[in-house]
């Protein structure tokens, strides 16, 4: 299993006219969970994509539990439990600065291979790193 945190302060901008996260900013909180997770790895979404792997967002789930309110700090704890293949699961906990659940969400990708632009099996250097952790 793959887990790893990260924190974001919330900016005015992102909130709606009740003071709480527009709801779908969230997506873009997984995806600095996401990236930051791929990062733990060892490399980058960057290098991925140089290495001619696209990762599209197929599904996206979310359940809203509490708001986050303009200047809270929100932990995103993103876990992987499944080996990829594919596809590739991660899944969202958001948290407020007092610990509280805000959400809990799901974002499914998939590998795509950029030259024949086709989905595409995790490349091999990529498994390697998920191996290493998965067998600890």
């Amino acid at each position: 299993m793959i887990k790893a945190e990260t924190r974001v302060r919330v900016r005015y901008g992102e909130t709606d006219q009740m003071g709480f996260v527009y709801y779908g900013v969230y997506a873009q909180y997984y995806e600095v969970g996401r990236v930051e997770a791929i990062r733990s790895l060892g490399f980058s979404y960057k290098d991925m994509e140089q290495r001619g792997i696209l990762m599209p967002v197929i599904n996206l789930t979310i359940n809203y539990k509490k708001p986050a309110l303009y200047d809270d700090e929100v932990r995103i704890v993103t876990t992987v439990r499944e080996m990829p293949s594919v596809k590739i699961q991660f899944e969202y906990e958001c948290y407020n600065q007092k610990n509280e659940l805000l959400n809990t969400g799901s974002v499914t990708l998939v590998f795509i291979d950029r030259e024949k632009n086709k989905p595409t099996k995790a490349p091999d250097w990529f498994m390697e790193k998920f191996n290493q952790i998965f067998k600890r």
